[in-house]
């Protein structure tokens, strides 16, 4: 508030006001600028259970403070967005998680990608840290994320590598995400981390040599990385969608996804990718086998997932909604 004061006192007189639904500043800067339009980002409400929280039965529910906390937390959550001319959600699901008393102040625009830059191109190539070059026709499984934690899949995803290096020995599995940072979902278990958890339980049952852990990497071999990639996974609880589907689309990956609601807004089953149970590591390891073992059947959900991406998810197409947003 002191900073916005300032601001306010050298004349600065913003027309729009847009912020993020999580944090509350949007509440209380109508107090200095009163005649300034108010925007949020309404990007996700949570509950206590079935979303974000409380949703895998393997790790357990909130205790009554986890539960109370939640709850404070999405009261300010509506606050925010009642005391806002409007809000915005990138997906028609992130919409849906607020209460229906709200779900009106909110229009659904999508953040967009650049499909131009995220695209698929045959002469790409990946060097991994050991000094191996993968490229198109190489059978890489790929798997990313921000932080590699249960809300995005890690445990399912490492529990279905037996089956799937043992039928593919050619394999390499490439895996993106911050191993160490914040996660949107449950904390680290205690003196370790999620991936080094999850490993453990997979110890001795597959060749580890083919299973590549990157961290966080540039954007350019990130783009490298989907552009040769030959079964791309991606695994969510429901929660907002990541990007890196959208562009995983628009490289025409083959996609393999949790069968979850976020998911089927972006993805129809066998049409632009493959849905399966979230919490059936052998039906992901079937699927992932069978891509890689016939990528030819494949190829038209490629193409697929291309066209729905340029169609839907396109900054040249979602920019100008934007603006008109911004300018209502």
């Amino acid at each position: 508030m002191e900073a916005a004061q300032a601001l306010a006192q050298r004349g600065f007189t913003p027309d729009v006001i847009f912020g993020h639904l999580g944090w509350g500043e949007t509440q209380i800067l109508d107090a200095v600028w009163p005649q300034a339009r108010s925007l949020v980002h309404a990007e996700f409400f949570t509950r206590p259970s079935g979303l974000d929280v409380g949703f895998a039965p393997e790790f357990p529910s909130l205790d009554p403070v986890g539960f109370a906390r939640v709850r404070s937390k999405t009261a300010s959550l509506a606050m925010t967005l009642l005391n806002a001319d409007t809000g915005r959600s990138p997906t028609h699901f992130q919409r849906s998680t607020f209460p229906a008393e709200l779900q009106a102040k909110i229009e659904v625009i999508h953040d967009e990608v650049d499909v131009a830059a995220a695209r698929q191109r045959a002469d790409a190539i990946f060097t991994l840290p050991n000094g191996v070059v993968l490229g198109a026709g190489d059978e890489v499984v790929t798997h990313l994320n921000r932080n590699l934690e249960p809300l995005r899949g890690l445990h399912i995803f490492l529990r279905a590598l037996p089956a799937s290096l043992a039928a593919r020995p050619k394999a390499q599995i490439v895996i993106v995400g911050d191993e160490k940072g914040t996660p949107y979902g449950m904390a680290h278990p205690k003196g370790t981390t999620w991936q080094a958890h999850f490993l453990k339980e997979i110890e001795g049952q597959c060749d580890l040599s083919r299973v590549h852990f990157l961290g966080k990497i540039e954007r350019a071999r990130y783009l490298d990385l989907l552009a040769i990639s030959a079964a791309h996974v991606y695994l969510t609880y429901p929660f907002m969608l990541s990007w890196s589907l959208i562009e995983a689309m628009s490289v025409g990956c083959a996609i393999i996804a949790s069968d979850i609601a976020p998911v089927r807004e972006a993805i129809a089953h066998r049409q632009a990718g493959i849905l399966f149970d979230v919490f059936d590591p052998a039906g992901l390891a079937g699927h992932v086998i069978e891509a890689l073992a016939n990528p030819g059947r494949v190829a038209r959900l490629r193409g697929a997932a291309r066209a729905h991406a340029v169609a839907h998810y396109d900054v040249r197409q979602c920019l100008p909604r934007m603006l008109f947003w911004w300018n209502v």
